[in-house]
């Protein structure tokens, strides 16, 4: 057996709560034809001629609103899972950002350089997605390539249902539940476009990944139907997404007559601007304005201890199956 590495893929943050980082962050994203997968002069067009004329100045300020001290939250939080995670693998654990720093290129540089040549490709996405799970795979193979490294390569497939994820989950929801509350299921939002491509490929499928990770936290807290619901938050552009959206559900529950409000978002494991800024910002706004009273936003796994000991049991797993020669 080699010398193990795990590379931690997670999307990625800009490097400074500005508008030219936050405008350099968002071509390198939207540009990726996995993420905006429409032909590549429409793309251009609307990335470059429109959002990218007028996003940034809207979305620099929400970075500045949660910027800490230490960097970018999502930054900060993910390479906090990377280090306790190592403490307890004793293995090297480097994080690679898919857009923006520290980048997939240095960090697969670094474990070379530290002699590994077994290295599991580790993106932090519960469920699979061609934005987020694929495109991670594709980009690190082509800068193992470029970098001319040859180890052998594992995956770490999606874990929906994985219960060392399910369970440090259903644990960091409860303490916040009781028989008052309602507790809303937040997903990252996806394009219908992306659904059913995956879906003519036979590949996983992002909504039934998040649909059956609901069900797994629901039935673990033994919550009856009338105690949680499901949504979609962070849409951009004009095409069709999957529904129901958060803003317009947190605003149906309130105008229902819910008072108590418990937001999660299993797809998120570090905290970032989705969760600090999007959930515990505009979207308690739009609860308390139309009669709610209490929202809650539960943290994202980060470096949880219990869930650092489901994550290094997940990895350990990886590396049971066979190296793969390509994607």
């Amino acid at each position: 057996m080699g010398k193990r590495g795990v590379l931690l893929i997670n999307v990625g943050t800009p490097d400074q709560p500005s508008i030219e980082s936050v405008r350099d962050y968002l071509k390198e994203f939207l540009l990726d034809p996995d993420v905006i997968d429409a032909p590549y002069l429409i793309r251009q067009f609307l990335v470059k001629g429109i959002i990218l004329r007028f996003r940034p100045k809207k979305i620099a300020p929400k970075y500045q609103s949660i910027w800490m001290n230490e960097g970018s939250p999502l930054r900060v939080y993910t390479q906090r899972i990377a280090d306790a995670l190592q403490n307890v693998l004793r293995l090297p654990c480097k994080v690679g950002m898919r857009y923006g720093n520290p980048s997939i290129e240095s960090a697969l540089d670094s474990l070379r350089n530290e002699g590994v040549d077994e290295l599991l490709i580790a993106p932090l996405f519960p469920h699979y997605a061609q934005a987020t799970t694929e495109t991670s795979f594709k980009h690190t193979y082509k800068q193992l390539k470029i970098i001319d490294w040859n180890p052998e390569v594992y995956h770490l497939d999606s874990f929906p249902v994985n219960p060392h994820y399910i369970n440090p989950l259903s644990e960091s929801i409860k303490p916040h539940l009781n028989k008052d509350t309602h507790l809303l299921f937040s997903f990252h939002g996806l394009p219908l476009s992306h659904i059913r491509r995956a879906k003519k490929l036979g590949i996983p499928n992002y909504a039934e990944h998040c649909e059956q990770t609901t069900h797994s936290v629901v039935e673990s807290l033994k919550l009856e139907k009338s105690q949680w619901s499901l949504s979609f938050q962070s849409r951009l552009g004009p095409v069709k997404w999957l529904k129901p959206s958060t803003d317009q559900m947190v605003l149906d529950l309130a105008k229902k007559g819910i008072k108590k409000l418990v937001i999660v978002s299993p797809a998120f494991l570090a905290d970032g601007l989705e969760t600090l800024e999007e959930l515990d910002i505009e979207i308690r706004e739009i609860f308390v304005e139309n009669g709610g009273e209490e929202l809650k936003v539960v943290r994202c796994l980060n470096d949880n201890e219990d869930w650092i000991k489901g994550l290094s049991e997940i990895v350990s797993d990886a590396f049971i199956s066979k190296p793969l020669q390509g994607f």
